[in-house]
């Protein structure tokens, strides 16, 4: 610590700050602080309202194709296929007049035809799919 002189002709002013009063005020609010704090746990009960409510933003319903190298198409990780009669846009037609904001996701595999691809882009615009999304594998 640093005292001032009580010689006259030397009159400095004190260089260094006295932190004993600043850490004495910190102990004692320490103290109290942890004194009070087991006291601030109660709780108050109170009787909140019940409402019910749907979500504001639904997610929508997201549809996945998926081409593999021979061209064999997924609806959903399901092999699909155009066997009884339902063809690829005839259940993307009964998919989205039953869900207008149907979602497409199509995604296929580095070896597919493009002009497969392209097959299943017009059925889906026929059907009237709205939302079609690609999706890709990223750093490939």
């Amino acid at each position: 610590m640093a005292f001032g002189s009580f010689n006259s002709g030397a009159s400095r002013p004190m260089a260094e700050i006295n932190t004993t009063p600043l850490v004495d005020v910190m102990l004692v609010l320490l103290i109290i602080f942890l004194v009070t704090a087991p006291l601030m746990t109660q709780a108050v009960k109170v009787d909140l309202p019940q409402a019910s409510s749907e979500a504001a933003n639904p997610q929508p319903e997201t549809l996945r194709l998926a081409l593999d190298d021979r061209g064999r198409l997924y609806w959903n990780d399901a092999l699909f296929a155009e066997t009884d009669g339902q063809t690829l846009e005839g259940r993307l037609r009964v998919a989205a007049s039953a869900n207008r904001e149907l979602e497409v996701q199509l995604s296929a595999d580095r070896d597919t035809r493009y002009q497969r691809v392209a097959e299943i882009m017009s059925a889906a615009k026929r059907a009237g799919v709205v939302k079609l999304g690609f999706v890709t594998l990223p750093g490939s």
